[in-house]
């Protein structure tokens, strides 16, 4: 099978691509670098040793969507490419609105024009909004609490729609609920172009000595240390959902969300304090204020892709936070 992975040089792309690859896959990645770079296509060839297509551009742009399809036969899509910063997504809302969901229309429109009716989307945990309670199941109440997470809402129900109008389309929405780490071989790994949007990003910063002191946005929330609670996933399982999604969805029609996740809800300073203790460094930290948009707690059931897709998380927050320290000493 031949794989079109929309954004498959950012981190959760490359580390599914690779993925892909390692289960004899065709890839073509199409990608045009806002959050991502041109060296992590010679690492992930560095991995797996094997080749692919890459398209450098928007997911925006039909023109380009046309020559992807008419170059290749694509048989699914994987679709990561859209901005996923939930406090910049509350300033610039408008920018959100148009690029992720004009992507995934122009996507969608050139896929039913090539009949290409599989899709595998990136959701998100954010669909969930402020859960009434914990574990979060499948079938809970959707609801957001900022752009970022409405765009991912908005293109769930646009997809939903797709596949109630047509019986040909088989998608599988995949809610991530808080990736980090990177892949073992340290070559891949969470890189923002920018200012870093999650948490792990930070935490290796301050223990490079990059940035002095970690902020953490509040620590009055009604969890047990009164930080944020979130449910931290390792990258690689999440990256090997994505291939049971594609199995999933080869054999049958029609639409199914499914959460990707741990099941294990970690704090902020949980995640601080055992980074620090497994890679032996400083995290110097301080509290400031609530960032807008942010939930107390969160975390998944994630039974439903057990039984469903036959898969599972394996790798703790020990191995999270060892992976992530292992990619920055080696990128340095």
């Amino acid at each position: 099978m031949k794989i079109l992975v929309t954004g498959g040089a950012g981190f959760i792309g490359s580390h599914t691509v690779v993925e892909l690859l390692n289960n004899n896959y065709e890839v073509v990645i199409v990608d045009n670098f806002s959050n991502s770079k041109k060296e992590v296509l010679d690492s992930i060839k560095s991995i797996t040793n094997k080749d692919f297509k890459f398209y450098e551009g928007d997911v925006c742009e039909k023109t380009l969507l046309d020559k992807i399809f008419e170059e290749n036969k694509i048989d699914a899509v994987i679709h990561f490419a859209g901005y996923k910063a939930v406090g910049e997504s509350v300033k610039k809302p408008l920018m959100y609105y148009r690029n992720n969901i004009d992507s995934t229309l122009s996507l969608c429109e050139t896929m039913n024009k090539y009949n290409v009716k599989k899709l595998v989307f990136s959701s998100s945990a954010t669909v969930y909004g402020s859960p009434k309670s914990l574990p979060i199941m499948e079938d809970f109440p959707l609801s957001t609490t900022n752009p970022y997470g409405s765009t991912k809402l908005y293109i769930e129900g646009i997809l939903k729609d797709l596949a109630k109008s047509d019986d040909e389309w088989s998608i599988a929405l995949l809610r991530y609920f808080n990736p980090i780490g990177a892949h073992s071989s340290g070559l891949i790994g969470e890189n923002p172009n920018d200012i870093p949007n999650n948490l792990m990003p930070y935490i290796v910063k301050v223990a490079n000595k990059e940035l002095q002191c970690l902020s953490i946005f509040g620590n009055d929330y009604d969890t047990p240390d009164g930080t944020g609670v979130r449910d931290y996933i390792h990258v690689v399982d999440l990256a090997l959902g994505h291939i049971k999604a594609i199995e999933k969805i080869t054999k049958q029609s029609g639409v199914g969300a499914y959460n990707l996740g741990t099941g294990k809800g970690y704090s902020v300073l949980d995640l601080v304090n055992t980074f620090s203790k497994v890679n032996c460094v400083d995290v110097p930290y301080k509290i400031v204020d609530r960032r807008a948009g942010d939930i107390a707690s969160c975390y998944a059931d994630p039974s439903y892709a057990k039984e469903q897709l036959g898969w599972e998380a394996k790798k703790d927050i020990d191995e999270m936070c060892k992976d992530a320290w292992n990619f920055v000493k080696k990128n340095k």
